[in-house]
């Protein structure tokens, strides 16, 4: 009973029918939810509050059961770990935050309900391109692998955003002392200039202060289309990368090629390709998972049933 609603709850598993169908009513509940939530706001619909109410609460109540179920059936996603711990691994795991933070503000957090819309990140676990490789993975990865690159971008970005709330305040402030009242006033001006929306309702009047404005637009361009290069490279070398790996499926290669079923009791089991790799210094191609065909990622989970398209080294 356990493992049949661990089964069935698993998102994205197009192999068993009723996950599937489980799956489409996830997506018709968190829409249902999420569109009562915006309904609720328009004070032409009034009349229909009661509706919303119940609308909302039947929802919510089907959060909350599919996040017990999910605490119940912790020990069969994390079979390595016993059942406490593994329920305590859901809890701090991406998706036991996410499905806590959408259900607590039916209970005490009423002013958070914008807390809601994390739920939508739930459907894009739904809609996986496998043929190649996982859309949602290639992102996560480009931003890792590229993370201290956007961190050193975004801090000269901020470096330049104080520098320039900086000589915004020595120039302005004699002539509009409420407008750049002190030396950090002028970083709302600042984030408008650099990321060039230009709200306009502060700006500069001396001329000290329009030469500098100039300038600080200028270097804003250069500066923000850093981050953007960068992860742009990382998705071109991402895809290369894809490229290059999707060659090695060449007939004469195949002879070098071997399959592996992973059992409950195989050392694959419940490991992630970068360690499996790492450990048996193997290279793995693919993974077969029901109907799906899983490109390997460095983070890929291998679970029981799993086979295993592997480099016979």
């Amino acid at each position: 009973m356990k493992k049949k609603i661990f089964d069935i709850i698993q998102i994205g598993d197009k192999s068993n029918v009723a996950s599937r169908v489980f799956d489409l009513c996830l997506v018709a509940v968190i829409l249902l939810n999420i569109g009562t939530m915006v309904l609720e706001t328009f004070s032409s619909l009034a009349a229909f509050h009661t509706t919303f109410w119940w609308i909302e609460n039947l929802t919510t109540a089907f959060f909350c059961i599919e996040y017990v179920l999910r605490i119940w059936t912790a020990d069969l996603l994390y079979p390595e770990r016993g059942q406490i711990r593994a329920r305590l691994r859901f809890l701090v795991s991406y998706d036991g935050i996410v499905d806590l933070l959408t259900i607590l503000p039916w209970f005490f957090l009423s002013g958070f309900v914008v807390f809601r819309m994390l739920r939508v990140v739930r459907i894009l676990h739904l809609f996986r391109i496998n043929a190649q490789y996982d859309s949602f993975n290639v992102i996560t990865s480009v931003l890792l692998e590229r993370r201290n690159q956007i961190m050193s971008s975004i801090f000269i970005i901020l470096v330049l955003m104080l520098a320039s709330s900086l000589c915004m305040y020595s120039a302005e402030h004699e002539v509009q002392p409420k407008a750049f009242s002190n030396a950090l006033s002028g970083i709302w001006w600042t984030t408008s200039a650099i990321l060039t929306v230009g709200y306009g309702d502060i700006y500069p009047v001396t001329m000290l202060g329009k030469a500098m404005a100039v300038l600080i637009s200028f270097l804003g361009v250069g500066v923000v289309a850093i981050p953007t290069g960068i992860i742009s490279a990382g998705f071109v070398e991402q895809y290369a990368k894809d490229a290059r790996e999707n060659k090695q499926f060449k007939r004469e290669d195949l002879s070098e090629m071997g399959e592996i079923l992973v059992g409950k009791e195989h050392d694959y089991c419940s490991r992630t390709i970068e360690e499996i790799e790492a450990n048996y210094s193997i290279r793995i191609y693919l993974v077969l998972r029901g109907s799906l065909h899983i490109m390997p990622t460095a983070d890929l989970v291998i679970e029981e049933g799993d086979i295993i398209v592997q480099s016979c080294d």
